[in-house]
Order: C-alpha cells, then structure tokens, then sequence
C-alpha cells in the first residue's frame, strides 16, 4: 500500500471515530422539578378543560406511569 493510500485511511478512520463521538457537542438533559402527582393532576386538568381527548390522556398518563 503506497503511502498517498495509508493517509487516505488513516484520515478515514479518523472520520469515521470522531463522527461517532457525541452529536456534535450538542447534548440534551431533560430535568423535571413536577413530582409525578403534580403531573397527574395537571393531565387531569388539561383533560377535564378540554383539551385532551380521552385518548390523549390515557397515553400520556400510561407514559407518566412509566416513568
């Protein structure tokens, strides 16, 4: 392998491995200060206000409950 050839790969490699690094430095943490039944209760509100279907508000509390 000529030596034009041995950089193309090493340069490669080296791509490759720091494209794998993270998403670009850009990370994202998702923090909540409600308790959980601070959260029921607002779903409630929301639902009881209208502005959740029936649907809607048994998935996101089944997901709530996952937590």
């Amino acid at each position: 392998m000529n030596s034009a050839a041995k950089t193309l790969m090493v340069l490669a490699l080296a791509g490759m491995t720091l494209s794998a690094c993270g998403n670009g430095g850009n990370t994202t943490n998702e923090v909540s200060t409600q308790t959980l039944g601070q959260e029921l209760a607002d779903l409630e509100q929301a639902y009881a206000g209208g502005l959740l279907t029936e649907k809607e508000y048994n998935e996101q509390r089944k997901k709530l409950l996952k937590k």
